[in-house]
């Protein structure tokens, strides 16, 4: 069947992929514009299963996309969250030590933060008993910016606007082969054939899998982190007002088990971060022989894991024993009872991992011929979607 043609074809409907779709319908307003999207619904993965914070770029290589584009999408989050009503809460971010090395790292990244633009404010001890009395730690720094929102909400919002200016949304739409071999590109889904003449792609944890599909060479692959949160009852609602981050270890691109207020007026602890064995199944047995065989048959996979032992038998340490997971919070909220938590839902990180075993650590963008991707998106990606989605139509218009 043929199910026409389109002057642009967004591949992905997360928050990166519908931000790509509107931000082309607003460039290019007389274009045909279309987004596909294998599920039933938008944001059913990486943008509908995180912790809903707003970042500000404090962790990230000053000069680096996730820096530069961090800043600005803090911004344009707020300012469309306003636009449209939708509901957001700058609350600020307490990051704490709880060790000399920690401490020493909370030094290096604030200096970081700084340099990145980012409003950092030292806290002394009173300071830190004062905001938050339930907290424990020798050294703290708040970042005053951070704000959480539900992204879910927020990605359905730009779909509506996208679909307001004539764009087209398919649903349940999974696409299954690429030709570009004829001056055109056609895009094979299990619905019948489009027509296309750029193509955008962000296909999140599938982004390895589509740019090979186009026929392109890649050596990367997304090797998929789960990540599991918990829900504190009702009762612990109000322990923390702050977001509670720890510091976070500068060689891996993973922030830590952290308390997290959430819009809805809960609070959730997490997330690890496991190696996950099935990219878009979620249970925590979940297994998928086609992904575990891609994973096992690369060599960056292993090489990966060589470099980081302690940290990798730390995680399976924490998804195996909710006790040791607890011990993680405490450092910092001692008052997080093994009671207090409730399971939640897990989420995934596609994390782009290098034959040589090295984590991305960027936002990784791939443009050839009228074809676009998406490669690496992590967090802060949900932050980072808007002024994702104009590097990405500066990158298709000039082409």
């Amino acid at each position: 069947m043929d199910l026409g043609t389109y002057d642009y074809a967004v591949v992905g409907a997360g928050i990166v992929g519908a931000a790509s779709a509107l931000e082309l319908c607003r460039r290019a307003p007389k274009a045909r514009i279309l987004l596909i999207e294998k599920e039933d619904a938008p944001a059913r993965h990486q943008t509908g299963r995180n912790s809903g914070v707003v970042h500000t770029g404090a962790y990230y290589k000053p000069g680096s996309k996730k820096a530069q584009l961090c800043r600005e999408g803090l911004l344009r989050t707020k300012h469309y969250c306003e636009a449209k009503g939708l509901k957001f809460e700058t609350r600020g971010k307490l990051l704490v030590a709880t060790n000399d090395q920690e401490k020493a790292r909370l030094g290096n990244l604030a200096n970081r933060a700084s340099q990145n633009g980012v409003t950092v404010q030292d806290l002394s001890l009173t300071d830190l008993t004062s905001l938050e009395p339930n907290v424990a730690g020798c050294a703290a720094v708040r970042l005053p910016d951070t704000a959480i929102v539900d992204y879910s909400q927020i990605a359905g919002s730009l779909l509506e606007d996208f679909v307001a200016n004539g764009g087209t949304f398919l649903p349940s739409t999974t696409l299954i082969g690429i030709d570009s071999r004829h001056g055109k590109t056609a895009l094979i889904t299990q619905r019948g054939m489009i027509g296309c003449e750029h193509l955008v792609v962000c296909g999140g944890l599938q982004s390895d899998r589509i740019i090979r599909m186009a026929g392109l060479a890649c050596d990367v692959k997304v090797v998929p982190f789960r990540g599991e949160y918990y829900r504190l009852p009702e009762r612990k609602s109000k322990v923390v007002k702050h977001l509670i981050y720890p510091v976070p270890d500068p060689k891996l691109p993973f922030l830590g088990i952290h308390l997290t207020p959430m819009i809805d007026c809960s609070i959730t602890v997490g997330p690890n971060a496991i190696i996950s064995l099935a990219r878009e199944k979620y249970s925590k047995v979940s297994f998928n022989s086609a992904d575990f065989r891609e994973m096992a048959l690369f060599a960056g996979f292993w090489r990966s894991l060589a470099k980081h032992p302690c940290t990798i038998a730390n995680e399976i340490r924490s998804a195996a024993s909710k006790r040791y997971y607890l011990k993680q919070v405490q450092k910092y909220c001692p008052k997080v009872e093994l009671r207090d938590l409730c399971q939640y839902v897990a989420g995934h990180r596609a994390q782009i991992v290098h034959p040589d075993g090295r984590l991305e650590d960027d936002f990784l963008f791939r443009s050839q011929d009228r074809m676009t991707f998406v490669l690496n998106a992590p967090s802060p990606a949900a932050t980072s979607a808007m002024p994702i989605a104009q590097e990405i139509c500066e990158r298709v218009l000039s082409r």
